[in-house]
C-alpha cells in the first residue's frame, strides 16, 4: 500500500506576511520528506508517527519539545499522546518536564498496563527508563514570559510559533503573542495499511499551573484501524467538542473522512470553537480542516509534499 503522511505544526492566527509562511514551511518539509522515507523503508505507522513527533518537538518554532512555552509560574510543562490505530490503544503523559521528547515516553507506555501518566509519574519513568535531563525552554520563550509578566499575564495564550520579524535576532527577539495555539502532530498511514497519531504539546502559555491539554486525551489524539487523528488549538475547545474521537467515530460508523471533516467542523464553527485537526483514513485519504484563521500542516499524498499554509481565512475543510 502507498503510505501518506501529514503532520502539524499548531494552529492560530496569520503567519504576519510570506517570510512567517516560509519559515514554518522550511520546518515543515524536511519532517514530511524524514518520516515519508522511513515509511518506503518499511518502518510501522507508531515508529514513523514517533520520529515525526521527535523532530517537530526539536524544532524551537513550535510549542512542543524545545520550545514549549511557559506557565504562569515560569515552569515548562509537556504533554504528549500516541494512538495505534490496529490495537486501538492510547498512551500518554501529562504536564512532564525536563524531557527532550515527551513522546518517547508516550512510545513506551504503549506497553505498559498503566498507559496514561502525569506529572509525578512521568517524572518516575524519565528515572526508570534514565533518559537524560533536559531543559528545553529557549530565550525567545523566557523573553516572551518575562514581557507578559510585566503585562501580568493579561493574555490567555502564547504564541502559536515561537515568530521573529525580519532582520531580528532569532535569539533574543521578542516574540510575536497575536499569534496563538500552538500544538504538534503527526498522522501516517505505513504499507502495511495501519494507522495511527500523536501529538506533543508545551500548553497553551502562561496557564494555571496543572492545567490539562488536550493533546494527552482521546479528544486531541485518536486512531482506530479506519481513521487516524491530530488535533490542535485551544484545548478547551478541543475537548469540548471531542474532536478527534468524533472524526475517527463518524468514519469507523461508515461516513467518508470528507464528510466526517464537514460535519465536525461546522458544528464546532456553529459554537465558535478555534480548532484544527489533521486525518488520514485507511484508503489513503488525506485531511484536513480548521476554524481557526492558519492551521500549520504539510502532507505527502505519495507523489508529492502540499501544505495548508496559505488557506482562505475562516472555516476550511480539504481532503485529497
Amino acid at each position: 500500500m502507498q503510505p501518506k503522511v501529514i503532520i502539524h505544526g499548531g494552529a492560530g492566527s496569520s503567519l504576519h506576511g510570506k517570510g512567517g509562511v516560509e519559515a514554518v514551511r522550511r520546518s515543515l518539509y524536511p519532517v514530511i520528506e524524514e518520516v515519508y522515507a522511513l515509511l518506503l523503508e518499511g518502518k510501522s505507522a507508531c515508529e514513523a508517527v514517533v520520529r515525526g513527533c521527535q523532530l517537530l518537538e526539536d524544532d524551537p518554532l513550535f510549542n512542543a519539545g524545545t520550545g514549549s512555552v511557559l506557565q504562569s509560574d515560569g515552569q515548562i510543562r509537556m504533554s504528549a499522546a500516541l494512538m495505534d490505530g490496529i490495537a486501538q490503544r492510547f498512551s500518554g503523559t501529562i504536564n512532564v518536564s525536563r524531557v527532550q521528547h515527551p513522546i518517547e515516553l508516550a512510545s513506551y507506555l504503549q506497553s505498559s498496563p498503566d498507559r496514561v501518566l502525569s506529572d509525578f509519574g512521568a517524572a518516575e519513568l524519565l528515572r526508570e527508563l534514565q533518559l537524560p535531563s533536559y531543559d528545553p525552554i529557549t530565550e525567545r520563550r523566557l523573553n516572551e514570559w518575562l514581557q507578559e509578566r510585566q503585562e501580568n499575564f493579561t493574555k490567555t495564550m502564547a504564541a502559536v510559533v515561537a515568530e521573529v520579524g525580519v532582520g531580528d535576532d532569532a535569539d533574543t527577539a521578542v516574540v510575536d503573542t497575536s499569534a496563538r495555539r500552538g500544538t504538534i502532530g503527526v498522522v501516517v498511514l505505513d504499507s502495511q495499511g495501519k494507522l495511527a497519531a500523536g501529538t506533543s504539546t508545551g500548553g497553551k502559555g502562561f496557564e494555571r499551573i496543572g492545567r490539562v491539554s488536550d493533546s494527552a486525551m482521546p479528544a486531541g489524539n485518536y486512531a482506530t484501524s479506519h481513521a487516524a487523528v491530530s488535533c490542535t488549538g485551544i484545548g478547551e475547545d478541543i475537548i469540548d467538542e471531542c474532536l478527534a474521537a468524533r472524526i475517527v467515530v463518524r468514519v469507523t460508523d461508515g461516513m467518508s473522512l470528507l464528510d466526517a471533516m464537514k460535519r465536525s467542523f461546522a458544528e464546532a464553527s456553529d459554537r465558535q470553537r478555534d480548532l484544527g485537526a489533521i486525518a488520514l483514513d485507511a484508503t489513503g485519504a488525506i485531511a484536513w480542516g480548521k476554524t481557526s484563521d492558519v492551521i500549520l500542516a504539510a502532507f505527502h499524498d505519495g507523489n508529492k509534499i502540499g501544505d495548508t499554509l496559505e488557506l482562505p481565512v475562516g472555516t476550511q475543510v480539504g481532503c485529497i
